[in-house]
């Protein structure tokens, strides 16, 4: 796969802990925060792009990623996840800009787990509604990679963790090297990373926390999946050869 100069990359959501992870990775890309890089205004992507004429990839990092903020305004998760991506996209395609798109594990039901590219698709909650939405924008362009994924801070931060919930989920600086990998491709179409398929909680041991409580998805007020681990052989294959 060819190679893709770090100075042409742009990363937005820089100030975000998964953007300003794979920042640190790609010495001399650019990192965008909201200050400079507003989504939600197509002006001023489209002044921010006139500036940077060199930029050939974007990392869309940017995101409303909690499902209760979310659940509490989506008025505001529509015009950051869905209109904002759609705006940058359009650039993107009137500048020949590769996008490479952060989605998520849950733009699947969770219902059976292990989930390959191609499987079907059906959000359990309005955030993973909004992540779709920012897919179907990003799949209208010619060169584009979607990255469906979960991944946490390098520490586990809460003091419980769900029994009965199942992901793929990676810390940040693990998943952040795959992401760096896949942007310095030429790699187009879906494709999942993460780990092997466990519990939260056990993600949570994994990363060497203790005393950590033992809490069920049955209680929360916003509705969980059950198992979203994502099937990362497609990645494995292509980045992993020996």
């Amino acid at each position: 796969m060819s190679q893709t100069n770090n100075q042409n990359i742009l990363i937005t959501g820089a100030a975000g802990k998964l953007g300003k992870t794979v920042l640190a990775l790609l010495p001399g890309a650019i990192g965008a925060t909201r200050q400079d890089f507003d989504l939600s205004s197509a002006t001023q992507i489209e002044t921010y792009l006139n500036k940077h004429t060199n930029i050939t990839t974007i990392l869309h990092c940017a995101a409303m990623i909690s499902p209760p903020k979310i659940n509490e305004d989506i008025a505001q998760a529509i015009a950051s996840n869905i209109i904002g991506t759609s705006l940058l996209s359009a650039q993107c395609y009137k500048r020949n800009i590769r996008l490479v798109y952060i989605s998520t594990d849950y733009v699947f039901s969770g219902e059976k787990g292990l989930y390959k590219e191609g499987d079907e698709l059906l959000p359990p909650n309005k955030y993973a509604w909004s992540k779709l939405g920012g897919e179907c924008a990003v799949q209208m362009l010619d060169k584009w990679a979607i990255i469906r994924l979960s991944f946490g801070p390098d520490e586990f931060p809460y003091k419980a963790a769900f029994i009965d919930q199942f992901t793929s989920r990676e810390s940040a600086s693990v998943i952040a090297q795959k992401i760096k990998n896949i942007v310095l491709s030429d790699y187009n179409g879906v494709i999942h990373i993460g780990g092997i398929r466990k519990s939260v909680y056990e993600y949570a041991l994994s990363l060497g926390a203790q005393n950590i409580d033992k809490i069920s998805i049955k209680n929360m007020t916003v509705k969980m999946p059950t198992d979203t681990s994502l099937d990362s052989s497609l990645y494995d294959s292509l980045f992993n050869k020996k």
